[in-house]
């Protein structure tokens, strides 16, 4: 019985896809880049963000982008901003959402996954962890 459930998991694990669209850039101005593992690209409107991605912005940049949740940031200049968790279910409208903001600023209109329960959106700061319940806000971390 354990080892079907092995041969089980690995099938379902294999099935799905080594990544997953979560946002899209909307705009993207002046200085900006999106860090996936090693590699560093330059984001253009309609540019796919993955789990794991870090938005960074030069001292002109901006970005603004849209999760698939409806989960809205508006990157201001000067920061590194890295999306840690982002675990969404289109049926159920359930998931978790963790980002990290290590520098610069961030506008959120919270989405389908603040709403779906208590603490299922979080944002983490060099000095604090923020639960967000569903509304509007701006983080503001300093150099």
């Amino acid at each position: 019985m354990k080892r079907a459930l092995l041969i089980l998991s690995g099938v379902l694990l294999a099935a799905q896809p080594a990544w997953a669209e979560i946002a899209r850039i909307k705009r993207a101005t002046g200085v900006t880049s999106i860090e996936r593992g090693a590699n560093r690209m330059t984001p253009a409107p309609g540019f796919q963000l993955q789990p794991g991605d870090v938005l960074v912005t030069g001292k002109d940049g901006q970005l603004s982008l849209t999760f698939i949740d409806d989960t809205r940031f508006s990157v201001g200049p000067n920061s590194r901003i890295a999306v840690d968790q982002f675990d969404y279910n289109r049926t159920t409208q359930a998931g978790a959402f963790v980002t990290r903001v290590d520098r610069g600023s961030l506008a959120v209109v919270s989405g389908q996954i603040a709403k779906s329960k208590r603490d299922a959106m979080k944002v983490r700061t060099p000095t604090s962890l923020l639960g967000v319940r569903g509304t509007r806000f701006i983080v503001e971390v300093p150099k």
